[in-house]
């Protein structure tokens, strides 16, 4: 490996009205170094890889790259330069196939026999294999993540950023990933490695650079570091560990019973006979991989998707033909995964956002009427008692990082003490500290005697908050486990589809359907 630093960062600046997204930041990446970037949502690490990329340029600061000024104005340029980025979210079309969708993303992109060609030879090469013909829309989200990361491979970069890669994986997936990492470090890529699971970082990472509040804080050896010690400089201090006295559940809160719901999108995925029985202070985990169901079950239960009059019962009354308005009105409460533009609207205030789905249970409008006074010492109260960084509740919901997004949203319905609630990914791409929080909350509900499910793909967050776990493969649900004594290979084979399933799941199948 050579002596000269790959990147080299020197006092980058970058500021918003309002608020100082990186302040004289710098920090080097060696060759072949996998190097961690790590902070609390907000801490500016977002800001400070766009400009690496080219999405955002900063006001003052320099920047080098093997030895010469790096001023990449667009993404291309930093592509042509030899950086690449797997994005958190994926930019993929799902109509079109494999090698269709990698020459989007190519600037001279050759013919498709021989793009195909290349794809199958460098997706094998690094151990995850790829059909250049499969549809995308056919593909589980860990084989979407590798049409990402071989459309990077392709232009043969020697960085590549990589942000919260893990989150849509299954332990296997991650350790196919990581062995796919370690090639390319050895090759000499060197690789800016972003992710909120601290114990993955130890694993995989050299050498790590903390952000607090734009500024570097401090630099640390993974290997050599504890994941509390690391969450500790992140957030300057010491992390509680969620918990709950012991909880006696009490009679069944909620019933689905034969739950059949077709996708909405020809890409989705069918419900098949799902049955779950919740009771008055249960913490139930549905643990999956991404794209087997997690989506449609939230609709399922919280009335944005038909279901039959019977399928779904709420405190003994039937509200399976109910829709969301009505079942949140008896207690019924969801927070679907899709921060922005589900969960709340982009460009509404948080003081809006809080009207949205609290309106009738904390009485914010009458008759016809908005109380906005209100509704604005609501979204306060909200801030206030989740720790939601942001000027203030006029603020607009865009305007803030994703796990200050998330604590609002999640604290919008808790205030509202639900008989259920609902979660789908609480804590996705969420910090320690805010993960820590989110968890507490959802525990703290159910001690005041609520039945919480909680859908995630974060094992780990499942173990540690769920009394009970089940998992949700190609539409179907395992049986409830115990969360106790559950092993991780257990539940991956769970998770993977190698479990009992219901009763009537099992006679479906053998009846053929």
């Amino acid at each position: 490996m050579s002596d000269t630093p790959l990147l080299k960062i020197e006092g980058l600046t970058k500021a918003y009205p309002g608020v100082v997204a990186n302040d004289d930041v710098s920090f080097q990446i060696m060759p072949g170094e996998v190097h961690s970037l790590l902070g609390e949502n907000g801490a500016g690490k977002s800001t400070l890889v766009k400009m690496i990329y080219g999405l955002v340029r900063p006001d003052s600061g320099s920047m080098s790259f093997k030895g010469a000024p790096f001023t990449p104005s667009e993404p291309r340029a930093a592509r042509a330069s030899g950086v690449a980025m797997v994005f958190q979210h994926f930019s993929l079309f799902e109509a079109l196939n494999v090698a269709e969708n990698i020459a989007l993303g190519m600037e001279n992109p050759p013919k498709q026999a021989a793009l195909a060609a290349r794809i199958r030879e460098v997706s094998e090469a690094y151990g995850l294999p790829l059909d250049p013909d499969r549809l995308v829309g056919d593909l589980s989200a860990g084989e979407r993540q590798r049409v990402e990361i071989i459309r990077c491979l392709l232009q043969d970069p020697k960085l590549l950023i990589m942000d919260e890669p893990t989150s849509v994986l299954t332990p296997q997936e991650v350790e196919i990933l990581f062995h796919t990492l370690r090639k390319l470090s050895e090759e000499g890529t060197a690789i800016l490695y972003i992710s909120h699971k601290l114990e993955e970082i130890r694993a995989i990472c050299d050498e790590a650079t903390i952000l607090r509040l734009g500024k570097v804080v401090g630099t640390c050896t993974p290997r050599e570091t504890s994941a509390a010690e690391m969450a500790e400089l992140m957030v300057g201090k010491s992390l509680a560990k969620p918990g709950r006295s012991d909880v006696t559940h009490g009679e069944v809160v909620l019933k689905v019973s034969g739950l059949s719901v077709e996708p909405a999108s020809p890409f989705g995925t069918p419900l098949r006979h799902i049955g779950i029985e919740l009771r008055k202070g249960e913490v139930l985990g549905i643990g999956g991989v991404a794209g087997n169901g997690q989506d449609e079950l939230l609709a399922a239960l919280s009335g944005e998707a038909t279901t039959a009059p019977g399928s779904v019962t709420l405190e003994g009354e039937k509200i399976g033909a109910l829709g969301p308005n009505e079942r949140r009105a008896r207690g019924l409460l969801c927070a679907p995964e899709e921060r922005l533009g589900h969960a709340a609207a982009p460009d509404m205030s948080l003081t809006e956002n809080a009207l949205l789905t609290a309106r009738g249970r904390k009485g914010l409008a009458r008759s016809g009427f908005i109380n906005w006074g209100k509704t604005r010492s609501y979204a306060e109260e909200i801030i206030r008692d989740f720790d939601v960084r942001t000027p203030g509740p006029e603020n607009a919901a865009r305007s803030l990082s994703g796990g200050n997004l998330q604590k609002f949203v999640t604290g919008r319905e808790v205030l509202q003490g639900p008989t259920v609630l609902v979660v789908n990914q609480p804590t996705w791409g969420v910090d320690a500290s805010a993960a820590a929080d989110i968890r507490q909350a959802l525990l703290n509900l159910a001690q005041e005697g609520a039945g919480v499910i909680v859908i995630s793909q974060d094992l780990d967050e499942l173990l540690e908050v769920s009394d009970n776990f089940a998992a949700l493969n190609e539409g179907r649900l395992s049986n409830v486990r115990a969360t106790s004594g559950l092993t991780m290979e257990t539940i991956g084979l769970m998770l993977g589809g190698a479990h009992d399933m219901h009763e009537a799941d099992k006679e479906a199948l053998h009846a053929g359907a």
